[in-house]
């Protein structure tokens, strides 16, 4: 696992998965955390339970949209959402990814956190702002860890996406092939972040596509696993 490296308070525990370590048969070798991908169920189960504080985590139905909810104890979530907070110790947000951008976030004092699924259309749709809003804690003293995702060198777009974010269009490099950019979402998040007055962004660094012994990529594979983001306080 990936142990974020950023400076949250002591009490906010994190980690985000890697491929490697648990039970899945190829194409979703190893540690495969989704359930949706049509991996084994029995296998899925397995690789959770692996997880830290694994009967205390949240998963959602993601659909790469907007949609925020805010997490109780022995609370369930039956409506989909790329967003969770929890105020509560122990109860975990967690989002699942293979190329889309995991966000964790936390305040300055450790009361609140979140975890975002950062897609383009969830990024487009105003994903981080929702959940910002909801966590009801100035942006300045938020802190963010940007978490695996596809590359700025691998994600190419076409100008329908372009068009979602002409106020950040340093994001966006044009490619030879007539309507197609290579996309930086991790500038998109910073962009939105800086936006709400969310200065302290960590991470950001790797690359789902072009690391394929560490990390899923739908967009390379196809048919593939997910990782696991997630975040919570103690």
């Amino acid at each position: 696992m990936i142990t974020p490296n950023w400076p949250a308070p002591t009490n906010v525990q994190t980690f985000c998965t890697v491929r490697q370590g648990g039970y899945s048969a190829p194409p979703y070798d190893s540690l495969n955390i989704a359930g949706h991908v049509g991996d084994d169920p029995t296998r899925v189960a397995k690789n959770r339970h692996l997880l830290p504080n694994y009967q205390n985590l949240v998963w959602l139905e993601q659909v790469h949209g907007n949609h925020a909810v805010e997490l109780k104890a022995g609370q369930t979530v039956d409506e989909p959402a790329d967003a969770s907070i929890s105020r509560t110790p122990g109860v975990g947000c967690v989002v699942m990814t293979a190329d889309c951008l995991p966000m964790l976030v936390c305040d300055e004092r450790g009361s609140v956190v979140a975890a975002v699924h950062g897609g383009w259309r969830g990024l487009a749709a105003g994903v981080i702002a929702n959940t910002i809003k909801k966590m009801a804690v100035p942006g300045e003293q938020l802190m963010v860890w940007l978490g695996p995702a596809i590359g700025p060198d691998a994600f190419e777009v076409g100008e329908e996406v372009l068009d979602h974010f002409i106020d950040c269009k340093t994001a966006f490099r044009k490619t030879a092939k007539p309507g197609k950019y290579l996309a930086d979402i991790y500038q998109i998040a910073r962009h939105q972040l800086q936006a709400l007055g969310v200065q302290r962004c960590y991470g950001g660094n790797d690359c789902t596509f072009s690391d394929a012994s560490r990390f899923f990529s739908y967009r390379r594979d196809g048919q593939t696993g997910r990782m696991a983001s997630a975040i919570w306080l103690t």
